[in-house]
């Protein structure tokens, strides 16, 4: 019964954590991106460094971003065996996906743009933007947008069927 439980609230842990994250990502996609798309280099420079250092808090970091990778890792633990345990690992997958999509591209692109330092003292701004490669981060933030909705998807799919089968 306790097991039971566990399984249950660690699960629902996963795909709420799972469920923040693929929103960000989502929100980076659909209104964010293109909002910046739409404005000076200036504007862009200092806008995307203050969002940057934004996320960059716990409340984001472990609460959604590793907090879905730990938690679905966990919830696969609890729940193997059970026949939402395939889709509990799918998303683990396709959560590993993201953290690497974002290790791998995001983060060094994030880097550089701070590396630009305070706009007011670069020299040319439309260079930092340019070698900031603002399609390549918007086309890799959908491919992770994707995949953590995905993850979300399969995770809300294995609640379900964690559901029947304690029914």
């Amino acid at each position: 019964m306790i097991a039971d439980i566990l399984a249950g609230v660690v699960l629902l842990g996963a795909t709420i954590t799972t469920g923040l994250t693929a929103g960000v990502f989502a929100l980076y996609a659909h209104t964010i991106m293109p909002g910046l798309k739409a404005v000076d280099d200036r504007t862009f420079v200092v806008a995307f460094q203050a969002v940057d250092r934004a996320i960059i808090n716990p409340w984001f970091m472990l609460g959604a971003f590793f907090g879905s990778l730990v938690m679905t890792g966990a919830a696969l633990l609890t729940n193997l065996g059970r026949p939402g345990a395939p889709w509990i690992a799918a998303a683990l997958v396709l959560t590993l996906a993201d953290v690497v999509i974002t290790v791998a591209v995001h983060v060094p692109l994030n880097n550089g743009i701070k590396a630009a330092g305070v706009p007011e003292r670069s020299q040319d701004l439309a260079v930092v933007r340019s070698q900031f490669h603002e399609a390549r981060w918007a086309t890799w933030n959908r491919v992770r947008a994707a995949a953590a909705t995905a993850a979300f998807v399969a995770l809300a799919w294995s609640l379900i069927l964690f559901g029947q089968a304690m029914a």
